[in-house]
C-alpha cells in the first residue's frame, strides 16, 4: 500500500481539493493511503482558520483522506519555505510516506524539481542578496536571481507554483524519498468568483464573509459538516488583537520579529496611531515585506508567538482524524517514526502554546456562543472513536 502525502489548509475544502484526493487515487491505486498535513486554527497568509481544526479534519476524512495530523503553529506561521518545510519534515520523520501529492498551476513536476535545483545552488543565494541590494522586492529579486542562473523564473509568479517549488526545495534539502506528484489545478487563486469546476478557497471565503451561496463549491459529502460549523473571521477578534498589540512592550516587540527591526518598529508605532490591524498592516507594508509576512508578524504578536518559538524543532504532532485504514498506517508509522503521534486531548510537548493558541482563536468566533475558552476543544469530533 502506497501512503502519499498532501500538505494542507483546507480553509475550506473545495471542489478543488476533492479532485486532488480523486487524482491520487487514480494515480497510485484505491488502496493508497492519503495521509494530510493540515494546518490547526490558524493558516499560513497569517489569518484564522473560518472553520476549526477538528471540523476541516473532519471534512477531509468525509473526502476521502485516511489520516489529517496537525502541522504545528510554529511551522503554519513561519515563511511560505518554513511552511513547506514543516510539512515536508513531518511527513519524512513519519518513516512511511511514499510520494508528496499537490495541486499548482503548472503541474509539472520536472520543471518544478528543476527550479528547486537551481535555487539550491550557492550562486542562487549571491544573486538574491544583489538583487535585494538594487532596492527589488524580495518576490521580484527571487525571480530575478532564478532568471540569472537560467532558470525558469515564470513558475515563480503565480502562488501555488511558488509554494510547490518550496515543497520541491524543501525535499531536495531534507534528502526526503518522496515522489512528487504534481496535479494541474485550473482557475486563478485571485479570482473573487469561485471556478466552477475548481474554486480557489479565497473565492470560497469571500462568498462565506459576504453571505453569498459558497455551498455549491464544497463536495457533497462536506457540505453538512460545514454548513452548521463555527465560523471564524479577522475582523470578529479585531479588538482582541488591538488590546494585545497596544499593550505590547518593545522587547515583546523585537522578540517577535528578532533580525527586521525595521519591521516590528513600523508595526509598533502603527499599533498606537491606527484604528484597524488593515490599517497597521498598511502602515507597516514596504517593498521588501509582502503583506502576508506583516499579517503573520501581527498574528504572531497577538499570539505570544517569539520568533525564537518558530525557530523550535518540532518532536510531536496531533492526530486530528483517522479512517479505518488510517489508524492501520499510523500503527505503522508509530515503529518508524520520530516524530510522537499524539491523540486528542493527549497533551502534547507544547501543550500550553496550543491551549493558549486554541483559547485566542475563540475570540474570532462570529456567534457570541462559541467565544468562551476551549468552546472548539469542546465541541471537537474524536474521529478516531468513529
Amino acid at each position: 500500500m502506497k501512503v502519499i502525502g498532501v500538505i494542507c489548509e483546507f480553509d475550506p475544502l473545495h471542489l478543488g481539493h476533492a479532485s486532488l484526493l480523486r487524482a491520487i487515487r487514480q494515480r497510485f491505486g484505491e488502496d493508497a493511503a492519503v495521509v494530510c498535513v493540515m494546518s490547526g486554527d490558524y493558516v499560513q497568509r497569517g489569518a484564522p482558520a473560518v472553520f476549526g481544526k477538528y471540523v476541516r479534519a473532519e471534512a477531509a476524512a468525509a473526502c476521502g483522506a485516511d489520516v489529517v495530523l496537525e502541522l504545528p503553529v510554529t511551522r503554519v506561521l513561519s515563511s511560505a519555505e518554513g511552511f513547506a518545510s514543516g510539512g515536508v519534515e513531518l511527513l519524512r520523520r513519519l518513516g512511511c510516506a511514499d510520494a508528496l501529492a499537490f495541486g499548482c498551476e503548472c503541474g509539472n513536476a520536472p520543471r518544478l524539481t528543476a527550479v528547486a535545483q537551481t535555487m539550491a545552488r550557492p550562486e542562487y543565494d549571491e544573486a538574491l542578496r544583489e538583487a535585494l541590494k538594487g532596492g527589488c522586492s524580495y518576490a521580484a529579486a527571487r525571480e530575478a536571481a532564478l532568471c540569472s542562473l537560467g532558470g525558469d523564473g515564470a513558475l515563480l509568479r503565480k502562488p501555488n507554483d511558488i509554494l510547490a517549488v518550496e515543497y520541491c526545495r524543501a525535499i531536495l534539502r531534507q534528502k526526503a524519498d518522496l515522489e512528487v506528484f504534481a496535479v494541474q489545478r485550473t482557475g486563478d487563486y485571485h479570482d473573487e468568483t469561485p471556478d466552477p469546476r475548481s474554486p480557489s478557497a479565497a473565492a470560497v471565503r469571500n462568498l462565506l464573509a459576504s453571505g453569498g451561496d459558497w455551498l455549491p463549491y464544497i463536495p457533497p459529502e462536506a457540505r453538512a459538516i460545514f454548513a452548521d460549523a463555527p465560523r471564524h473571521f479577522a475582523k470578529s477578534g479585531e479588538r482582541a488583537m488591538l488590546a494585545r498589540l497596544r499593550a505590547m512592550s518593545e522587547s515583546e516587540w523585537e522578540k517577535t520579529a528578532h533580525g527586521s527591526e525595521g519591521l516590528w518598529r513600523k508595526a509598533m508605532k502603527a499599533a498606537h496611531t491606527e484604528p484597524t490591524v488593515a490599517k497597521i498592516a498598511e502602515a507597516a507594508k514596504s517593498k521588501r515585506y509582502p503583506m502576508t509576512r506583516i499579517h503573520r508578524l501581527l498574528l504572531c504578536a497577538y499570539l505570544g508567538l517569539t520568533a525564537d518559538d518558530l525557530r523550535e524543532p518540532v518532536e510531536d504532532c496531533r492526530v486530528l482524524a483517522s479512517s479505518e485504514r488510517g489508524r492501520a498506517v499510523l500503527r505503522e508509522c508509530r515503529k518508524t517514526a520520530s516524530i510522537a503521534l499524539k491523540n486528542p486531548g493527549e497533551p502534547t510537548l507544547c501543550a500550553e502554546r496550543d491551549r493558549r493558541c486554541a483559547d485566542l482563536y475563540a475570540l474570532f468566533a462570529e456567534d457570541d456562543a462559541q467565544l468562551a475558552p476551549g468552546a472548539e476543544r469542546a465541541a471537537r469530533i474524536n474521529l478516531a472513536k468513529k
